[in-house]
């Protein structure tokens, strides 16, 4: 496993860290606590020591599933957990601070933990990224000792610039893949430059970048990709990173032809990601241990060629940049 720095926090974090939005149940399966603890406890054997979880999955027994397996392991695991998306309706006015103090204390019982890593604001409506008593909140909490650091988790790279004028925010977690480039165009740098570290999630667009999902492909009516894809749930950039299917199958034949031979794609997806220097960590998720397998070993993979690099950018400009560009 390599290891890389999560800005300003100084924390050195496994660069291939784990999502548990599916792990031990999810996507239209039932939660499972054994599974749950049999994917951690494989992830740190693993050299994983960076998970990302949420008061939301699994009506906080995800935080509760990490909680219980960070306790019986000795060496150090961050945790990240996130806040914010049980606020209903889910508007800046339903943001109240006492609101959001009692959902962070929530996840401190919930994973049984005397002090988070890192909170991060889950996604919130856009002009939460611009309240000064909100970001406040947090320096209190991290003053407290119930917060180490605070983060944000974004739709939107307008939010994440917006986030980072604040001195608390040490990481922005958002979305980038090969078929969702703007974070590196117009993102990276200023968080570099800010010392802000950069969490990566949906890096393989829901599973499109695994090669593996066909236009036969069916999903079961309580997987965010049966009934999220225009959005009626979450925001739709969270289901195949937004793109439409029709647009997504040729794109990826290409990616198919470009890579042919150098293994699955799902991990040269993976390894993409990795080749931007500014990235921190990239958290796919895993339902079972082949997936988290596949995960970590894509770390190892020999690096992407410029040319395959730049292929790649052609692929997305062909067939993808004109549906998502400008949405997020």
């Amino acid at each position: 496993m390599n290891y890389r720095i999560l800005g300003k926090t100084g924390w050195k974090v496994s660069e291939i860290g784990l999502g548990t939005w599916q792990v031990g149940g999810g996507w239209g399966k039932a939660f499972n606590p054994k599974v749950a603890e049999e994917i951690l406890h494989e992830a740190f054997d693993k050299g994983v020591n960076f998970i990302d979880t949420a008061d939301v999955y699994d009506g906080g027994a995800s935080e509760a599933a990490v909680g219980q397996a960070v306790r019986a392991r000795s060496e150090k695991i961050f945790v990240a957990t996130k806040c914010g998306r049980r606020i209903q309706p889910h508007i800046d006015e339903t943001y109240t601070i006492d609101r959001l103090r009692r959902h962070v204390e929530d996840s401190l019982r919930n994973t049984g933990l005397n002090r988070l890593d890192l909170i991060q604001l889950h996604c919130p409506p856009t002009s939460v990224y611009q309240r000064d008593d909100v970001f406040g909140l947090f320096e209190k909490l991290r003053a407290e000792g119930k917060i180490a650091a605070m983060g944000v988790s974004v739709e939107k790279v307008e939010e994440a610039k917006s986030a980072m004028e604040y001195d608390v925010v040490s990481s922005v977690q958002v979305i980038f893949n090969m078929f969702r480039q703007k974070p590196a165009d117009e993102l990276f740098k200023l968080a570099s430059t800010k010392n802000v570290g950069l969490i990566i999630r949906v890096p393989l667009a829901s599973g499109l970048l695994s090669g593996k999902i066909t236009a036969e492909t069916t999903f079961s009516k309580d997987d965010h990709r049966h009934f999220n894809r225009e959005g009626k749930a979450f925001d739709k950039g969270e289901t195949f990173a937004g793109v439409p299917l029709d647009k997504a199958f040729p794109a990826i034949e290409e990616l198919r032809e470009l890579f042919k031979g150098d293994g699955a794609l799902a991990a040269l997806a993976l390894r993409w990601v990795l080749m931007y220097d500014e990235v921190s960590v990239v958290i796919p998720g895993a339902s079972k241990s082949s997936q988290l397998e596949a995960n970590v070993n894509a770390g190892q993979l020999a690096a992407i060629t410029p040319e395959q690099m730049d292929a790649v950018k052609k692929i997305y400009d062909k067939h993808i940049r004109s549906e998502v560009q400008d949405l997020w």
